[in-house]
């Protein structure tokens, strides 16, 4: 891989002739509680961007093809996210899209992308639902093709992660809190599926909270009053912290677990010391245990004037999601979508990016088994712990294992 450091950024380029480019869309929040995770995607990804186009393009048949990127804030908001789909979906040239964050946008709009044939990577995020909405039900069969795909730590990993952690820590009774998102809603199911699947904790708390609320006092209470040992939690913005702050207020000092949102800036910097050794999953932290982990830290600080990535796994994720498009779209040699969905499904080469080395992350659909068009799996995942405002990794074998693979 290019060192990225080297790239030089052109983060605005003229637009060219639609013939003469892949024209691909980046969608997300980029304002709003969730725009840490929005904003860390789109930079990922225009980093991703700004290295194969000073590289020349993309190879498509006899040509090369510069990148084009259409970006839309979908602003957190399902009406939103549904109107983008539509005019995205109304683009004779676009050849696919990355983004979304929440479960909602992706529910309102995919449906107008999948009708029309459009690839679409959701990146780098969105809960169970995203991909279980088209999956078999009695009665009713999923699609035969599906042009969406998913790039992020699928609920379901993240759960089982997260139960797994509260059974190490031999803990016999946990709180289950939550938004009432749809992504915290489904979180809320995964998690209690775990508890199910492992056999415990015990559960002796199930609460909710909305999105804007700054006091969680009396969830906190009933939890801290029927003994739980943890708390764990799904969310997505600013909640999260006054969590935990809620939690230092009425020494309720126990454990917080929860989904990979944990290391958002907008939790780490709100919950400032109340917020050291909150656990989560992760597929990127901010540490340079690699050399393309450190050349695409370097690059991100530099290019955007950072000393610390708002979510360093948003970021990662959004870099390598372009390049498994790019590599999609020089096997099918075309920018038509429904080539590039095929390529997808069954990449020839690897695909080397921050996070790992990609071979073969999708296969051919199948609506009995949604991971067909999940791109991770359990070894790309590790366990992060906040610590002096920054995320780092919770477990040191984790960070020799992924160093080793260099």
């Amino acid at each position: 891989m290019p060192r990225l450091a080297a790239v030089v950024l052109s983060l605005a380029a003229p637009h060219v002739a639609a013939a003469d480019v892949v024209k691909l869309a980046l969608t997300g929040p980029y304002s709003g509680g969730s725009a840490p995770m929005g904003i860390s995607t789109r930079d990922g990804s225009r980093l991703a961007v700004a290295e194969l186009n000073a590289a020349g393009g993309l190879q498509v048949g006899d040509r090369k093809l510069k990148i084009e990127l259409v970006e839309r804030d979908d602003e957190a908001k399902n009406d939103r996210g549904a109107l983008i789909a539509q005019e995205l979906a109304s683009m004779p040239d676009l050849a696919g899209v990355i983004g979304s964050v929440n479960t909602g946008v992706v529910l309102a709009g995919d449906k107008h992308l999948q009708d029309k044939g459009l690839t679409k990577i959701i990146c780098p995020a969105a809960g169970s639902a995203s991909m279980t909405q088209w999956a078999d039900k009695p009665g009713a069969p999923g699609p035969k093709e599906l042009s969406i795909f998913r790039f992020a730590a699928h609920d379901g990993i993240q759960a089982a992660m997260v139960v797994e952690e509260a059974l190490r820590r031999k803990l016999s009774k946990v709180a289950v809190l939550h938004d009432s998102t749809n992504y915290g809603v489904s979180g809320r199911d995964d998690l209690l599926a775990q508890v199910k699947a492992q056999g415990g904790p015990e559960v002796v708390a199930v609460e909710k909270f909305n999105i804007g609320d700054k006091d969680m006092t009396a969830q906190l209470l009933g939890c801290k009053a029927k003994g739980a040992q943890a708390v764990l939690i799904w969310g997505i913005g600013p909640e999260l912290a006054a969590v935990a702050n809620g939690m230092a207020r009425l020494g309720f000092r126990v454990p917080l677990i929860g989904g990979w949102p944990l290391s958002m800036s907008n939790f780490i910097d709100n919950a400032g010391a109340n917020g050291d050794g909150t656990l989560m999953p992760q597929t990127f932290i901010e540490e340079p245990v690699t050399p393309r982990a450190k050349a695409f830290i370097e690059a991100y600080h530099k290019a955007y004037g950072v000393s610390r990535i708002p979510s360093p796994v948003s970021a990662a994720q959004g870099y390598d999601a372009v390049l498994l498009f790019a590599a999609a779209v020089k096997q099918a040699g075309s920018t038509d979508s429904r080539k590039i969905r095929d390529a997808l499904e069954d990449l020839k080469e690897p695909v080397h990016g921050v996070i790992a080395t990609w071979v073969k992350p999708y296969s051919k659909w199948s609506a009995a088994k949604v991971e067909t068009h999940e791109a991770f799996r359990r070894d790309k995942v590790v366990m992060g712990m906040v610590k002096g405002g920054r995320v780092v990794f919770a477990n040191e074998a984790d960070r020799a294992r992924l160093a080793a693979q260099q």
